[in-house]
C-alpha cells in the first residue's frame, strides 16, 4: 500500500512559480504528477523512476521539474513560468510495487493523492 498526501497548491499570477509536495509512504518504482481540469481527462505531467529517469509532457517540458528527496519520502514538482492553462487540480500518483517495471505516461497508476488546486491568473 502506498499513501500519498499533496500540498503546496495555490493561486498565483502568470509567470510565477509554485512547488508542489507529496508526502509518500510505501515503495513504488515509478511516481508522478498528473493534473485534471473539470470536464477534461486527467493528463500526465511528469514522472520519475527509481533510477532517477524523468519524463515530462510537452506542455510543461522546460518549465516543470520533478524530483524526490534521497529517502524517497517526498515527491516534488517545481513549476516555473506558470501559465493560465496550467490551472488544474494536481495529483500525485504511484504505480503498484508489483506492476511491470515501466515508468511511462499512459500506463496504469494504482495509488493517488487527494489532489491540490493550482490556479494561475493572467
Amino acid at each position: 500500500q502506498v499513501q500519498l498526501v499533496e500540498s503546496g497548491g495555490g493561486s498565483v499570477q502568470a509567470g510565477a512559480s509554485l512547488r508542489l509536495s507529496c508526502e509518500t509512504s510505501g515503495y513504488s518504482h515509478c511516481m508522478g504528477w498528473f493534473r485534471q481540469v473539470s470536464g477534461k481527462e486527467r493528463e500526465g505531467v511528469a514522472l520519475i523512476a527509481t533510477d532517477g529517469t524523468t519524463s515530462y509532457s510537452d506542455s510543461v517540458k522546460g518549465r516543470f521539474t520533478i524530483s524526490q528527496d534521497n529517502a524517497r519520502n517526498n515527491l516534488y514538482l517545481q513549476m516555473n513560468s506558470l501559465k493560465p492553462e496550467d490551472t488544474a487540480i494536481y495529483y500525485c500518483a504511484a504505480k503498484h510495487p508489483f506492476a511491470a517495471p515501466i515508468c511511462e505516461m499512459g500506463t496504469p497508476f494504482a495509488y493517488w493523492g487527494q489532489g491540490t488546486q493550482v490556479t494561475v491568473s493572467s
